[in-house]
């Protein structure tokens, strides 16, 4: 019981005060590429990550070697990592991270497996103007947040104030990567509870070159914001899926395992990840 509340005052403790976390890089064997390295971030919140052979054989069903794969809320790079390796080389990933601490380690993660990926990493926030922006995190050395600011429910206890740069997403990638955008087959986006925004504000290139679709429905979001987020991609004629396969729920589960969703059934769990492809 004593160890029990040691390590609750000493979360407490870590949680209040800011430091500068580094990372330790680690080698995944990986089925048909040999040794994989990532980069593990050494912050105490960070929960171990790691590369694996199912994750990158995920990332193939929705996006083919050679394409364009967009990660918005890359974080440390544990989903952008797989995704370069799931369209190699000759494809790309563009990995936004606008937390400054968070943004160096996936920066390491870009560098490693030259060989075999190539990821771009960027430290912008995806938002409607260009600018600086206020993100909301749950510790003093912003290990999990985001825009939060924009959500109903300002209940979510993340105190920790931290600047970002933001991009009028839809135009950086107009003017960068025009050359790319007709390969783009997969987007994906975790921005806490901002996603519906990202999503608008890209209306037009989803609805123009139609890549799959990942996003989050964030816990705190009221049922109206569920239902937003939900018309913000089914309006492009896409059908909506969570991605949830232990889940028990009415809705049907398709060939692929993916639960179909209606507006009237995003309140299904209380945070899920979505899944959608072009009808």
């Amino acid at each position: 019981m004593l160890s029990y509340w040691k390590r609750k005052r000493e979360k407490r403790r870590l949680k209040r005060t800011f430091k500068e976390y580094g990372y330790e890089v680690k080698q995944f064997q990986v089925e048909g590429l040999g040794e994989v390295e990532y980069a593990q971030w050494l912050h105490p919140f960070e929960g171990p990550k790691e590369v694996t052979d199912s994750q990158i054989r995920f990332y193939r069903s929705y996006a083919s070697e050679g394409s364009m794969i967009i990660d918005i809320g890359a974080h440390t790079g544990d989903t952008t990592v797989p995704m370069g390796l799931s369209v190699g080389k000759q494809g790309i990933v563009l990995g936004l991270e606008p937390n400054q601490y968070v943004y160096k380690i996936l920066e390491k993660n870009a560098s490693l497996n030259p060989d075999t990926t190539n990821i771009i990493p960027l430290p912008y926030a995806a938002t409607s103007e260009d600018g600086e922006f206020v993100f909301n995190y749950s510790d003093a050395s912003f290990c999990n947040g985001g825009y939060l600011s924009q959500i109903k429910n300002q209940r979510h206890r993340h105190f920790y104030e931290l600047k970002v740069q933001g991009k009028d997403f839809d135009k950086y990638l107009r003017e960068h990567y025009a050359e790319w955008l007709p390969k783009l087959e997969l987007l994906k986006v975790d921005a806490e509870g901002y996603d519906k925004e990202i999503l608008e504000n890209m209306a037009g290139i989803i609805s123009e070159y139609r890549p799959n679709i990942m996003a989050e429905c964030y816990k705190k979001l009221s049922m109206e914001e569920r239902q937003a987020l939900y018309d913000s991609i089914a309006k492009h004629d896409y059908t909506v899926y969570m991605n949830d396969t232990h889940y028990l729920t009415e809705g049907f589960v398709d060939s692929a395992k993916r639960i179909k969703l209606t507006r009237d059934t995003m309140n299904v769990k209380k945070h899920f990840e979505i899944i959608a492809v072009p009808n």
